[in-house]
């Protein structure tokens, strides 16, 4: 079961580093339409741990846009004041931007 985690893990990792080499060399106008409309759309996640002095959030999320399977990940936040703004076990919609490297919340919302 690991064997396939590790497997997915990487087969994610090797196509999220692959899609903004490419679009930033202009080979594929469709390549970047996908991932601007990937980070565009909302996953749905639940707060496991906010941690203010790394600007991380840990969340328990379903399947992302971007093909990630559903898990549990810290991600980097673009405005850490939103740390402030959510609680552990709150329910949110988010979206994500690969930013230097890292995945990271551009946005979020509280779920209804």
């Amino acid at each position: 079961m690991n064997t396939r985690l590790t497997l997915a893990l990487i087969t994610f990792l090797a196509a999220g580093f692959s899609l903004p080499a490419a679009s930033q060399e202009g080979h594929s106008a469709h390549g970047t339409a996908r991932t601007a409309a990937a980070a565009s759309a909302f996953a749905d996640g639940i707060v496991k741990k906010i941690d203010k002095t790394n600007k991380k959030v840990t969340l328990a999320h379903g399947p992302l846009p971007n093909g990630m399977p559903a898990m549990t990940m810290a991600f980097r936040v673009k405005n850490p004041a939103w740390l402030a703004q959510m609680k552990e076990g709150q329910k949110i919609r988010f979206a994500t931007e690969e930013i230097q490297g890292e995945l990271t919340v551009v946005r979020f919302e509280p779920a209804p």
